[in-house]
Formats: structure tokens, C-alpha cells, sequence
């Protein structure tokens, strides 16, 4: 029997490799870089260790289900810490707030912090389990394109469904429900960050991804000790056990089709190899323009004309002294929320006074830096590559406003004279090197009060044969919501193949943990 092929060895890639081994399938993985994981990369220099990519955690619950299949547990293969308070805020007045796991105990904080806003959060945080209890009943863990898969309402439509879509809220925003619940800006600043996972903003999103707050409050945010990179090894390393090839450092040219569906791979070198079906861990707007072509393209652009959701400045810096002010995770949060999404999703420009995210990942794990230093990863959104954008001309002058930044709000006067060490990601970076829509970090964006939560599903409606995965496939971006997606992807694909290309006895799944 032919392979299932998967192209691109992102965190995805790896979780649709791990389930399709699981349960039987020869799998081939093409990785056009010489590492796997795509952006959950590793930068090591001078006694230095940073996560290049994502560094925050949750819903450890689609890890441990990935694990199952296979019947490992998460613990066999990873080592997590629990993080709380899960994010510290350094605001524009001088004032900090803790944000904790505990909404009980948040709500009480909020009460001294900014009195009148503890009940507002608490009334927040029941919207927000609501909504979450509504997308993992209609949303999660199966392949949706647009409402009609998520409702049939010919066949299911009753009081209780009604009840489920009134929740949704929709056709209002996520700035919008905080603001009716939270008057003081700092808090409905803090809160509207949740949506940033998705690299949207507040504004422009619909009021279902204020799930995301419950996602983080319930589940927990949590760090695998050995940095982020830990979750990508520990997926190839139980990828392999199961029989999955990997052939890292050969891109991919385009997918072979014959009768309407995919018939192989074809890689830059000319080869090609007949695959059964395949899962394209690339960007899905990348993948239908790049490797597919043709009607299949043609069908999917009718389809999908979101633009893409933004980029970022990332600076890694090496510190000869640490911050012992940071938390692990930190937000130094702009002056004037409206304008700096104005800035970079409306008028698509970097912000001028920017909300810069700093993880100090050595307050647990004192590996990342030599003794007394400290390993910092500063990420600033910005917008996705225009053609007026040249970043090597722009650094300078947004290194410079991203430092200041720093030094005013978040109390790092003497940062420049502490950096020992220091690498920049630039959009245009982030572009060139993990095949990305001009830049974005996040896929699509997910604007729209209606229907801004949709992504392109994980079965192809264009190409039979063709799967995808990702933060531009469904649920989105942020690392569970993508290896959801290589899970949904892997299962979608089982579905339809059935038995005949099973190989010889799958792995009985295990019990998901709770």
C-alpha cells in the first residue's frame, strides 16, 4: 500500500504523523528544513537557550489524548510545570497585576486592584466557560469549515441547540463583551490579550474566542521543562517508534493529482512519491496556491479571502544579570489599546508604542542561561508583509522603540547594558523560513463578528486526498489549537481510507487521560 504523505514536520505534522502511525499507516514526512517542530525551534549560542517560537502552554488535554493512542501518557514523555501566576501585566501608569489560574481568588484581587472589576471578571469567565463548552461541543476535535458543519439544523435544531447558539453571542466582538463586563482599561486591556494566541485583534473578532480565557483559566498554563521545543522532540520521538519516516531537508514541489484526487509527492529534486493521501502541514492559502494550483486553487480562493492575521518582531537577548521583577510569562502592555490595533490591523502598520510579551523562562528553568543571566524572548506583533515593508531598512528604528518600551514600562532601565547576546526575527525572516502567508504567525486572521472563527477545514472540499493542518487549517493557531488540528486531520483521513490501507494490527488506544 502507498504512503500517507505529510508535508511539513511542524507541530501538526508531528501530531497527524503520531495518530496516523498509531493506528497503523505508513507514514512519510517531508521537512523542508534540516529540523522538525517548524517554528517550536531552538536558538542555542554562547551558554544561551531560547524558544524561537511559541513558549506559552495550555489545554495539556490535546497532548494527552495524542499520547493515548499510542499508549504512552504525556508523563512518560514530558516533564510539565504548572505556571501561576500564569501571566504578570506591567501597565502604562506603573501599576502590576498578576494574573492567576484561581478565578476565584482573581476576582478577589481585581476587587483591591481596580475596585468594581472583580464581579465584571467573574461574570467574564462564566461567558467565557459557556462558550467554551459550546466549542468543544460543536467546534473541537472534528474537521469544520463553516456553520453547516458545526449545525444541522434540519435534524438537531431544538430548544437546547437554540440555547447553544444564542450563547455564541453572535455578531458582537470580544473587545466588546469585555468592555460590557469591565470598566477599567487596564483589566479589559489585560483580558483582551487572550485573543492574541490567534494573532487578532479584540475589535475584529467574534465574541466566541473569549473561550480561549476559560481554555487557559481551567486547563492551566504550564512550561515542559527544556523549553517549548521538549513537545516537538518528544512527538518525533514517539513518531518514530510508531514506524513514521521522516526525510528532513528536501522541500516539497508541488502534489501530483490524477482523476481528481492526490496520487503523490513531488519533491525540488524531480522525484516523485505515490502517496495514498496526504496532510499538508504548510499554510493552507500556501498549499492550495503553491502545490496544488489549478480549479482545486481556484475554489478554495473563491472561499477564503480572509487576510492574513499579523506578524512580529522577536528579540532574543542574553542578559549578563537577571530581572528578578519578571514572572516566566509577561506582558508590557501599550499606552492605548484602539491605537495600537488600529495601527497594525488597520492601517497595517507597526505600532508606535507597542505591547511587547517578555518570557523569562529562566524563573523555572534555570538551564536557559548561564548562572545569574538571563535568556529573554521579546515578541511584538506587527502587521503581516505589505509590499511597502522592508525590514531591513524598518529594524533599527522598531528595535529602538521596542527597547524604550521596555525601559519605561517595564522597569528595565539598563537593559542594553545587561544584553550579552542578541538574535532578531523579522517578519520577513518569519516569511522565508516556515512558509507562512506574507509573515503571518497565525494562519488567517480570525476577524469577522459572525463568522471570524472559521478556518479552512481539515478535510479538503477542493481535492480529495488532501488534509490539512496547521494554524491556518481548523481551530487556528496556538499550540494546542494546531495539534488539534494534526489530530483532526489524521482522524478525518482514517475515516474516509477505512481499513483497506491499514497495515498489519494498530495500536489499541489507550484511555484518554482526564
Amino acid at each position: 500500500m502507498d504512503p500517507i504523505g505529510i508535508i511539513g514536520g511542524g507541530l501538526g505534522g508531528l501530531a497527524a504523523a503520531c495518530i496516523l502511525g498509531a493506528r497503523g499507516y505508513k507514514v512519510v514526512v517531508w521537512e523542508k528544513n534540516d529540523w522538525l517542530g517548524g517554528k517550536a525551534a531552538e536558538l542555542a549560542a554562547d551558554g544561551f537557550r531560547f524558544d524561537m517560537g511559541p513558549t506559552i502552554l495550555t489545554v495539556p488535554r490535546v497532548l494527552h489524548r495524542i499520547f493515548a493512542e499510542a499508549g504512552r501518557s504525556t508523563a512518560d514523555m514530558l516533564d510539565l510545570r504548572r505556571l501561576d501566576p500564569q501571566w504578570r501585566c506591567f501597565f502604562q501608569d506603573g501599576s502590576v497585576l498578576d494574573l492567576l489560574q484561581d478565578t476565584v481568588a482573581m476576582a478577589a484581587r481585581l476587587r483591591d486592584y481596580a475596585p468594581g472589576s472583580g464581579n465584571g471578571y467573574r461574570d467574564f469567565i462564566d461567558m467565557a466557560a459557556r462558550l467554551h463548552e459550546v466549542s468543544e461541543k460543536f467546534f473541537f476535535w472534528r474537521s469544520v469549515e463553516d456553520i453547516g458543519d458545526t449545525l444541522d439544523f434540519s435534524k438537531n435544531f431544538d430548544l437546547a441547540t437554540l440555547r447553544d447558539v444564542l450563547s455564541l453571542r453572535m455578531g458582537t466582538t470580544v473587545a466588546g463583551q469585555i468592555r460590557k463586563r469591565v470598566d477599567d482599561k487596564r483589566v479589559a486591556q489585560m483580558l483582551d490579550h487572550f485573543v492574541q494566541y490567534v494573532g487578532s485583534s479584540p475589535y475584529g473578532s467574534p465574541a466566541v474566542l473569549c473561550g480561549i480565557a476559560h481554555m487557559q483559566t481551567h486547563d492551566g498554563v504550564w512550561y515542559p521543562m527544556g523549553g517549548t521545543r521538549a513537545v516537538p522532540v518528544a512527538l518525533e520521538k514517539l513518531a518514530r517508534e510508531l514506524g513514521v519516516e521522516f526525510r528532513t531537508g528536501i522541500g516539497v514541489n508541488r502534489i501530483v493529482t490524477a482523476g481528481g484526487r492526490v496520487r503523490g509527492v513531488e519533491t525540488v529534486d524531480g522525484r516523485i512519491t505515490p502517496v495514498a493521501a496526504v496532510v499538508s502541514n504548510m499554510d493552507s492559502v500556501r498549499t492550495y496556491k503553491e502545490l496544488v494550483g489549478g480549479s482545486a486553487e481556484k475554489s478554495f480562493s473563491r472561499r477564503w479571502k480572509r487576510e492574513p492575521a499579523c506578524s512580529g518582531v522577536v528579540l532574543y537577548l542574553g542578559l549578563d544579570r537577571a530581572y528578578e521583577h519578571l514572572a516566566h510569562h509577561n506582558f508590557i502592555f501599550s499606552r492605548d489599546p484602539e491605537e495600537e490595533f488600529h495601527a497594525i490591523y488597520d492601517r497595517g502598520e507597526p505600532a508606535p508604542d507597542p505591547t511587547c510579551y517578555v518570557a523569562a523562562p529562566s524563573r523555572t528553568d534555570r538551564g536557559v542561561a548561564p548562572p545569574g543571566g538571563e535568556a529573554l524572548y521579546v515578541l511584538v506583533h506587527t502587521p503581516y508583509i505589505r509590499q511597502r515593508h522592508d525590514w531591513a531598512r524598518m529594524l533599527p528604528a522598531y528595535r529602538r522603540i521596542i527597547l524604550d518600551k521596555m525601559k519605561r514600562t517595564g522597569n528595565m532601565p539598563d537593559i542594553e547594558d545587561r544584553i550579552v547576546f542578541e538574535q532578531v526575527l523579522t517578519p520577513q525572516d518569519i516569511h522565508d523560513r516556515y512558509s507562512v502567508l506574507n509573515g503571518a504567525i497565525y494562519g488567517l486572521a480570525s476577524h469577522g463578528r459572525l463568522f471570524g472563527a472559521f478556518k479552512p477545514g481539515n478535510r479538503s472540499r477542493d481535492l480529495p486526498g488532501l488534509y490539512l493542518a496547521g494554524g491556518a487549517a481548523h481551530p487556528g493557531p496556538g499550540m494546542p489549537m494546531v495539534l488539534m488540528s494534526g489530530w483532526i486531520a489524521a482522524d478525518s483521513l482514517d475515516a474516509d481510507m477505512g481499513a483497506a490501507l491499514r497495515m498489519a494490527d494498530p495500536v489499541v488506544p489507550a484511555p484518554e487521560h482526564a
